[in-house]
């Protein structure tokens, strides 16, 4: 193959690192998953190693070019996605002081109510709502409890920025992730001021904010050995793996909603302007240029069956599990779930919430269950859509990506719930292309990145089964009612699990 023909994905996920090499026409050459544990020192925290994850993904690089049977010198650039609202304090060298406190972590639930009833503004300002999973109030909860680190402290950096650093030497942020800290003021794309002054911060302790196509040059030599790639590819620093993902399967016009389901959920849609939700249940942020998302993300997806595996089911398989809940007809006759396993974030923004079948009777079985689990967490997607839907208006296409995809059942509960066709589009792994995407309108291999949507045709296109809508429309009511009544039963009983977990 000619030198410079391939563009490398890399994808930073909250349980794994995935690396592709792609063709510049979009086609998948070679890939590499390499996974890391999500840890819990104490209950409602998420935290990971920032350095374990910087080696993983110097070898998922390594592993992804050597299974597309490249080499080095063919790669003509790298392009970088990342989940969003982790959390690193650095010293002035870049060594982590704190773990990566990551999205999933609960622990500044209090300073989030705090700012968010001093200073509700801010979300208008930011399109970031007020929540534990945000940046800002997790540096308020370090000043708070830590704050010998919050003090050491050069920088407050995300686990992308962690990685750039490491291999370039300098601090910048795409302007997606920073988007995604609660702190990035959308009308201007800079710091916000009251947002800094909340966190305690200055500026000067937060990176450089930079659109997705700013490229880095001059990859320190031992890690770019590491990767197998020579010391000059260039780097482009890419986006959020939300906004990412939209690119990735093509949907990037007015009313196009991407759906995707990996170990949480999240339903996203382009604009060309920042549009904040008055009841604050949607999120806002930049992707690049004059191009925003809006939507909301669940905490809850594809870690519903894996609980529901280890934790009631452990001599079955996934897949045994799926196909006993397939034999149960929409609405698990009547058995619900709110799949609220490590709190929520849209649209009801409670990480106080709890997991809760709701409904049993001695008429359901093992099967039943998992059938509520699936569409709980179909329940919640649905949920989001909803609100979107008020906001932006309804959906002309829905286009769907993740894990969820591989299982015919649940794909299909998606078209049913929201009663209109889901194109799976023929990609695999969209926030790793979209991260090439831009990587390759950078290297000015394409001229904007709306002409990739060109590379992801459908692959299937599922039609909504009229009477199981009409089933979810029912069960949705009841989901929504359940939602508004439980907020103080749910803060009652995390006090209660809270207080149990520390006892002797």
């Amino acid at each position: 193959m000619a030198a410079a023909l391939a563009i490398v994905g890399i994808d930073i996920g909250t349980t794994s690192t995935k690396s592709v090499v792609f063709g510049t026409d979009g086609a998948m050459l070679g890939s590499c998953n390499i996974g890391y544990p999500l840890r819990h020192e104490q209950p409602g925290w998420a935290e990971q190693d920032p350095e374990e994850i910087f080696r993983v993904v110097l070898a998922t690089v390594k592993g992804a070019v050597a299974d597309s049977g490249l080499a080095g010198a063919d790669v003509a650039g790298v392009g970088i996605s990342a989940a969003m609202h982790s959390l690193i304090a650095v010293n002035a060298s870049g060594q982590a002081l704190t773990p990566s406190i990551t999205w999933a972590d609960g622990r500044s639930e209090l300073q989030a109510r705090r700012i968010n009833a001093e200073n509700g503004g801010i979300y208008r300002r930011t399109g970031t709502p007020i929540h534990p999973m945000s940046p800002l109030p997790k540096i308020a909860w370090l000043r708070e409890n830590q704050p010998n680190a919050f003090a050491a402290a050069a920088k407050f950096v995300s686990i992308k920025e962690y990685v750039v650093f490491h291999l370039f030497g300098e601090w910048v942020v795409d302007t997606s992730i920073a988007s995604a800290t609660g702190m990035l003021a959308l009308d201007s794309l800079s710091w916000d001021e009251e947002a800094l002054r909340v966190a305690g911060i200055t500026a000067d302790r937060l990176s450089a904010v930079r659109e997705g196509t700013y490229r880095l040059n001059g990859m320190r030599p031992a890690h770019a050995e590491a990767m197998g790639l020579p010391t000059n590819t260039p780097l482009f620093l890419g986006g959020s793996d939300g906004a990412l993902a939209n690119i990735g399967v093509g949907a990037i016009d007015a009313g196009e909603l991407a759906v995707t389901i990996g170990t949480s959920a999240a339903v996203r849609m382009m604009t060309d302007r920042p549009a904040t939700d008055p009841n604050a249940r949607t999120f806002c942020y930049s992707v690049t240029g004059a191009s925003y998302i809006i939507g909301g993300a669940t905490n809850n997806g594809g870690i519903v069956l894996q609980w529901l595996k280890e934790s009631m089911f452990g001599s079955s398989s996934a897949e045994e599990l799926l196909t006993a809940a397939a034999k149960v007809t929409p609405g698990a006759e009547g058995l619900l779930f709110l799949p609220f396993l490590s709190g929520e974030r849209a649209p009801i923004w409670n990480a106080e919430a709890r997991g809760t079948f709701f409904g049993a009777n001695l008429g359901h079985r093992g099967e039943h269950f998992v059938r509520a689990g699936l569409e709980g967490v179909m329940l919640a997607v649905l949920s989001v859509a909803e609100a979107l839907k008020e906001l932006a208006g309804p959906a002309s296409e829905v286009r769907a990506s993740g894990g969820f995809t591989k299982s015919p059942l649940w794909r299909q509960m998606l078209a049913d719930m929201l009663g209109q066709p889901v194109i799976v589009p023929k990609v695999t792994e969209a926030s790793a292309l979209g991260a090439a995407v831009l990587a390759m309108q950078g290297l000015g291999l394409i001229g904007s990145w709306r002409e990739a949507k060109a590379w992801v045709p459908a692959d299937q296109v599922l039609e909504p089964n009229p009477r199981a809508n009409e089933v979810y429309r029912e069960v949705l009511g009841v989901y929504a009612r359940l939602c508004k009544k439980l907020p103080e039963s749910f803060a009652e009983i995390a006090g209660l699990q809270r207080r149990l977990s520390y006892r002797d």
